[in-house]
């Protein structure tokens, strides 16, 4: 299949494959708005944002997905008011079923990243995980990032590939897709039907085309600086804790999941769990940024 030529396809394409994917997003990802969630997603953001772990009144989330990070800071009450963006209407439609079973009151707005609906100064915090890297136009979207922001409101984005670290993950996913076999008749498991967990098998074409970018640190911090942000800030974020995170969703990509025994799934969060800690206390404070798979970027728009 052709790789997207121009923003427009890109656009497009994300479209198309997070309609197909929106279904089974949750279930694919582990996605919890419980405890275990709102642990996962303020560990993330204490460690990013600019004098810690504050409150924001109101919150813009760009890429929102089904909800994972608005619907957990919202019932962690680190944000009062959440609006979520995606370019997918059938994510901000999984997105409000989430959070109307949850009792939660949030706008969901479907629009493109470099082309916000809002007036100028209208959030406290703009922020998203895992959505920078499927933006075409990256300057154009810290652009309108700032001009939402209120004077000194903050914004910040958690997992987006390193260029490098994205071609360290590619070994274990090779390790994976070689090992799958052998696996599955280890645990007993079935083998998937191709797309199963991205929403058929013609949607499931589409994955290798969503993804444009992978950055350097370097690069991720030249783009908020070019929109006037100041106290820039990008680290890294899991190494132990992605290579076996990657090696063990390789393997399940391959499997019905009816047929994954529980003792695995058990195995594979503790262990994930085990070594992000790892990763969190010993690697991330000491090694460069470059080497994760994982970049996060914070700064703050000039007050």
């Amino acid at each position: 299949m052709t790789a997207p030529a121009n923003a427009e396809e890109i656009r497009d394409v994300n479209t198309r494959y997070h309609d197909g994917a929106a279904a089974g997003y949750d279930a694919k990802w582990g996605i919890d708005f419980g405890e275990i969630g709102q642990a996962q997603v303020l560990g993330k953001l204490r460690k990013l944002l600019p004098g810690g772990l504050g409150t924001y009144e109101r919150a813009l989330e760009i890429g929102a997905g089904t909800g994972y990070f608005s619907l957990n800071l919202v019932r962690a009450g680190v944000i009062g008011h959440a609006t979520c963006t995606d370019i997918s209407p059938g994510m901000l439609a999984a997105l409000r079923a989430n959070a109307e079973q949850l009792g939660i009151d949030l706008e969901a707005v479907a629009c493109d990243a470099e082309d916000l609906p809002f007036e100028d100064g209208s959030f406290d915090l703009v922020f998203g995980h895992a959505v920078l890297h499927h933006l075409p136009n990256l300057d154009r979207a810290f652009s309108e990032f700032r001009r939402v922001l209120r004077p000194g409101g903050v914004v910040a984005f958690a997992g987006e590939p390193s260029r490098y670290g994205d071609q360290i993950a590619s070994y274990p996913k090779r390790f994976a897709h070689r090992a799958a076999p052998a696996w599955r008749a280890l645990v007993r498991a079935g083998p998937a039907v191709e797309g199963h967990s991205d929403g058929g098998a013609e949607n499931h074409m589409l994955e290798s085309q969503v993804d444009v970018h992978a950055f350097t640190p370097q690069g991720l911090s030249r783009h908020a600086k070019s929109a006037g942000f100041e106290e820039v800030r990008v680290r890294g974020e899991e190494l132990l804790a992605n290579w076996f995170g990657w090696t063990n969703r390789g393997l399940e990509a391959s499997a019905d999941p009816e047929t994954v025994p529980m003792a695995w799934r058990q195995y594979a969060y503790h262990g994930y769990i085990a070594l992000q800690k790892i990763d969190r206390a010993l690697l991330e404070p000491r090694l460069p940024p470059a080497i994760f798979y994982n970049l996060m970027i914070a700064a703050r728009a000039p007050r």
